[in-house]
């Protein structure tokens, strides 16, 4: 199938993504992006340098596939075949394996030539120096460099004459030029040296390319390319992606699980650190959800097979992660502009360098020619270009292997910029799994009764607080009648129809609004709320002759008070101080819990200045959007962190959402900025650290570079700079913000988990 066939997103639009192999720097990003704009009809271009592949929308009908790969080879780059872009990596089969590691050879193959021609640029620059300076012999040290240069322009030139033939200023180009120059004018050893250490750079360059693309690569390897599936009462060993959803899969001791799946017989522990980042293993029982990639302890499991291949959990987050390596930072964006007025502003300045102060007789002809050629190699950005991607590319990799899925360069460059987080309390800063702690009947009834009643209403509803609810009746072997109809009263509670009754569950704020006497609970409510306890009222009124609801002549019965907590999560007050070690400056507890219960909640987990700054308590979620706008406003950027389903709206308003907790859930990896893909709120501050990581590196690359260039267009103007240590100075500034770059592969070690240890 060839690669990347086109997808019509919108009438008359259409967009194509290549992979596209040799492109190892910011010159080669350009020359591809050049020569794909000057075809007509081509909309935008997207050239992800990192991940070897180019995004080209185009108009519908006016443009093949095939236009577009010619237009790419023709600059020199090829484009390579594989299967479509959703599944590069998503199947994890043993095509995709086999397309992979061809690649990966072909890539090697390249390697080995370009080191073996470096070599030799190498050793017939030696010679060039060895005769001119040891031998006297002046013709072999200029052959020497001349085949030195060709040697070590065996890929420089060829996509250098394209370049001019585009009209394109790229480094090859400014390379060529700088080389053929100094043979020029005889300075037959600086030719030499220029193409020689320009290839070295590029080697070293590809080299580091290829560590922070196997960095994502690397993720590939954690599923099996096969599975033992049970097919008519026997174990068939299949490729991982020809297994069919609902079939049962054989995993052994040791083994990694192929696909997603539910458990039907066997017990074991398993190893989820490749997805969610959990440093101890997680036993798994009948019933219990596994994941493609993980490793299976000491028990043999049998699974039922719930995704494909190319949909695991794993996948998905693969998929996301490329996706969002494709996508363009604002420092990038800047980076981008900057690099584009750039170089031709130096190309300009070297020209006017070598003409003019000649002919106002400031010095002969060949001195300034010999400057502009320094200037024609200061003139490339490379180093300020490649800069910001490999950083969050780096830092993105590092993520994923840490169970944190970040959406692309935005995201991550204002996680690492936000100084206020806010934290929804249900499920994020508590456990999440509220228990009946106490029932107060009134008018009579038993707590049995109010359970039951409460039960009965909330049996539909999947809120935290209904779910306790109907864990106690379970527990206590209640008989529940059966609900006819159900309506939610969002932020407040729920009324339903169960027999001849209408029954409403929910707040304080819910009888008040119905104008519920609670002057005999009021104290109970109280001391409730003193005890950071959550206060849920249960109240009936007979249904109307033709058994409808909403019948106002009858006035409501409060039938009793039901008491419910929820523990604070292990490991949450360490998370807030990590927090603090990270940066954050202020953390903002949202809940629409009671204010008392939010309270208590934020005591237990430090004061202002340690743990919670300020409680926002009895919030609808309409309250929380305008909660998480209020915090923007007064203190810039703000990160929101929740459930990833009911807090979405709130999500959406904050210039960062994260969604915890979200390991197999579809909606929180398609809705979330960031998501934790474990149910750990300690990852919270490893995201965060990390983003404020990447952020320093890019901000130090950037600086660098731009000094490094600084510099040496000072030195070229006063002649101090050399053509080899402009060359020297261009490409050790590009490695060493790829080097700096890739640290962002490994996340900080906060402060206070440094402490701990």
């Amino acid at each position: 199938m060839p690669a990347f066939s086109p997808q019509v997103e919108a009438p008359g639009r259409a967009v194509c993504t290549l992979r596209v192999g040799g492109m190892d720097c910011s010159s080669c990003a350009e020359s591809v992006e050049r020569a794909l704009r000057q075809l007509d009809g081509v909309q935008d271009v997207r050239v992800d340098v990192v991940g070897e592949r180019v995004t080209v929308g185009y108009v519908e009908g006016k443009l093949t596939r095939g236009d577009l790969v010619s237009a790419i080879t023709r600059v020199g780059y090829r484009v390579e075949d594989e299967t479509p872009a959703g599944d590069d990596i998503a199947p994890f089969g043993t095509r995709a394996r086999r397309v992979a590691e061809e690649r990966r050879s072909a890539a090697w193959s390249g390697r080995r030539a370009q080191v073996a021609l470096v070599v030799l640029a190498g050793l017939l620059w030696a010679l060039s120096l060895v005769a001119e300076y040891a031998l006297s012999m002046q013709a072999l040290a200029a052959a020497a460099a001349v085949g030195a240069v060709v040697a070590g322009g065996r890929y420089v030139f060829p996509r250098g004459i394209r370049a001019a033939m585009q009209r394109a200023l790229d480094m090859n180009f400014l390379m060529s030029i700088a080389a053929v120059g100094a043979l020029l004018i005889g300075e037959y050893e600086e030719a030499g040296s220029v193409m020689f250490l320009y290839a070295v750079a590029q080697l070293l360059e590809g080299l580091s390319m290829d560590r922070a693309r196997n960095a994502i690569r690397a993720l590939m390897g954690l599923s099996p390319t096969e599975a033992t599936v049970l097919r008519d009462g026997r174990e068939v060993r299949v490729p991982v992606e020809r297994v069919a959803i609902g079939e049962t899969i054989v995993v052994r001791p040791g083994e990694k699980i192929p696909v997603d799946g539910v458990v039907l017989a066997g017990t074991s522990s398993v190893n989820q650190a490749p997805i969610t980042g959990e440093s101890m293993p997680v036993e798994k029982a009948p019933g219990s959800e596994v994941f493609a990639g993980t490793l299976n302890g000491e028990g043999a499991l049998e699974v039922r097979s719930t995704r494909a291949a190319s949909d695991t959990t794993l996948a998905r987050i693969i998929h996301s992660v490329e996706e969002a390596q494709a996508s363009r930072a604002p420092s990038q964006t800047f980076v981008d502009r900057f690099a584009r007025r750039y170089t031709p502003a130096v190309v300009a300045t070297a020209a006017a360098l070598g003409v003019l102060p000649p002919l106002l007789g400031f010095g002969g002809w060949g001195d300034w020619f010999y400057r502009a050629l320094v200037m024609l190699v200061v003139a490339c950005p490379c180093a300020l270009v490649i800069s910001t991607p490999v950083t969050i590319v780096s830092a993105l990799a590092g993520a994923a292997r840490e169970g944190i899925l970040i959406k692309g360069g935005l995201h991550l460059e204002d996680a690492g910029r936000a100084r206020v987080v806010a934290i929804d309390k249900t499920g994020t800063l508590t456990e999440g799994r509220p228990e009946v702690v106490d029932v107060l009947a009134l008018d009579g009834a038993t707590p049995g009764d109010v359970l039951a009643l409460a039960a009965a209403a909330e049996a539909r509803s999947g809120h935290p607080l209904a779910r306790a609810i109907l864990r106690r009746a379970e527990e206590e072997g209640l008989a529940i009648q059966p609900v006819a109809e159900t309506s939610a009263i969002p932020g407040r509670g729920l009324r339903a129809r169960v027999g001849e009754e209408e029954v409403f569950v929910g707040s304080e704020r819910l009888f008040e609004a119905l104008a519920v006497p609670l002057d005999e609970v009021k104290h109970v409510l109280a001391r409730y709320e003193a005890e950071g306890r959550t206060a849920v009222l249960v109240a009936t009124r007979p249904t109307d002759d033709q058994g409808r609801t909403g019948h106002e002549d009858h006035p409501l019965r409060l039938h009793g008070v039901i008491a419910i907590a929820d523990r604070v999560r292990p490991g949450a007050a360490e998370a807030l101080h990590d927090l603090r070690a990270a940066g954050i400056e202020k953390i903002v507890m949202l809940t629409g819990d009671n204010s008392g219960t939010a309270r208590t909640v934020a005591a237990s987990l430090g004061g202002p200045g340690v743990g919670v700054d300020e409680v926002r308590a009895a919030l609808l979620p309409e309250d929380k959007v305008a909660a998480v706008r209020d915090l923007r406003a007064r203190y810039g950027r703000v990160l929101m962190v929740g459930d990833g389903v009911n807090d979405a709206p709130a999500l959406a308003a904050a210039d960062v959402g994260v969604a915890m907790g979200t390991v197999g859930t579809d909606v929180a990896l398609e809705t979330a900025d960031i998501a934790l893909m474990a149910d750990d709120l300690s990852k919270l501050p490893v995201a965060i650290g990390l983003a404020r990581k990447a952020e320093r590196i890019i901000r130090v690359n950037i600086g660098f570079s731009l000094v490094v260039k600084a510099l040496f267009v000072v030195l070229a103007v006063i002649g101090w700079a050399t053509l080899w240590m402009a060359v020297f100075a261009d490409m050790g500034a590009s490695l060493a913000v790829i080097t700096n770059g890739l640290r962002a592969l490994r996340p900080p070690r906060l402060r206070s988990a440094a402490a701990a240890a």
